[in-house]
């Protein structure tokens, strides 16, 4: 009875807010709207999802939204592992106290501050042309791609990686790893079939938020990406706040919550919630 009770509340606030609005999500989904009113139709269709398979366009949106996820969250898995490693294996408490606070600073700033700082970074007159033109190098033009646009996100979200690797990493027996000397393995395979064996759970788990992050975000692809690299968040809120056309809107919505239920289903199965 204790447990129901200080369960219940959090429950039910999980069932009426989530839950709900998640089931308002796919409900409206299969709705339409009157072209001449603009109200809601409130009749079962597919013309929703009809239109965004046949569409390139909002094909090429979802293929993008979800290249640049994948190529983030690989980006991230590359950076963080020895990083991580350094921290879990090498560093003394000390400087692992300092590497902790070093990772978790970003995050004490605002999220909209990080962007444009990039932003500046970036920018044909910023930081980085300004620092190759010193050098006689060519300005790279970075600046409102989807190359900006990863690199940015992979800032970003990089904390959220190597948080859950080194998690990882730590709990591995360090007996296993005097196992693997003592019976002749070199260091590179020892890593390959004992370290990144046992840390996958962790690159697993941290690869959820790199890539579930990436894949609603609207902000970073505004005012990093430009016009021509809109996210399905940039759609979903252009068609609802000023196309007026919410069914539609909640089917693209729907685009990503169907794609992470099948990435969350493999993570699942590779053991990644035990790293969480």
């Amino acid at each position: 009875m204790r447990a129901l009770a200080l369960l219940s509340p959090p429950v039910l606030a999980f069932l009426l807010v989530y839950i709900a609005a998640l089931v308002a999500l796919f409900v409206s989904a299969f709705w339409g709207v009157d072209v001449f009113t603009s109200k809601l139709i409130h009749t079962w269709t597919l013309e929703n999802f009809r239109t965004l398979w046949d569409e390139p366009t909002y094909r090429n949106v979802a293929l993008r939204t979800i290249g640049i996820a994948s190529a983030v969250t690989i980006t991230d898995a590359i950076i963080a592992f020895p990083f991580a490693y350094f921290m879990a294996r090498l560093a003394t408490p000390r400087l692992r106290a300092i590497l902790f606070v070093l990772v978790l600073l970003p995050l004490w700033a605002s999220y909209i501050a990080r962007i444009y700082s990039w932003k500046l970074i970036l920018n044909s007159h910023g930081l980085l042309s300004w620092s190759l033109h010193k050098l006689g190098l060519p300005a790279p033009n970075l600046a409102y791609t989807n190359t900006a646009t990863w690199i940015v996100f992979s800032y970003v979200w990089l904390p959220f990686m190597i948080l859950p690797v080194y998690a990882a990493l730590e709990r591995i027996p360090h007996s296993y790893i005097e196992a693997s000397r003592d019976l002749g393995a070199k260091g590179s395979r020892t890593l390959r079939s004992i370290i990144l064996p046992l840390a996958l759970p962790g690159i697993v788990a941290g690869s959820i938020f790199t890539f579930s992050l990436t894949l609603g975000d609207y902000i970073t692809p505004t005012l990093i990406g430009g016009a021509s690299g809109q996210f399905i968040g940039n759609v979903v809120a252009d068609s609802a706040l000023r196309g007026g056309n919410l069914p539609f809107a909640a089917a693209f919505a729907a685009v990503p919550v169907i794609v992470m239920g099948a990435y969350l289903t493999i993570a699942r199965r590779l053991g990644a919630f035990e790293a969480l």
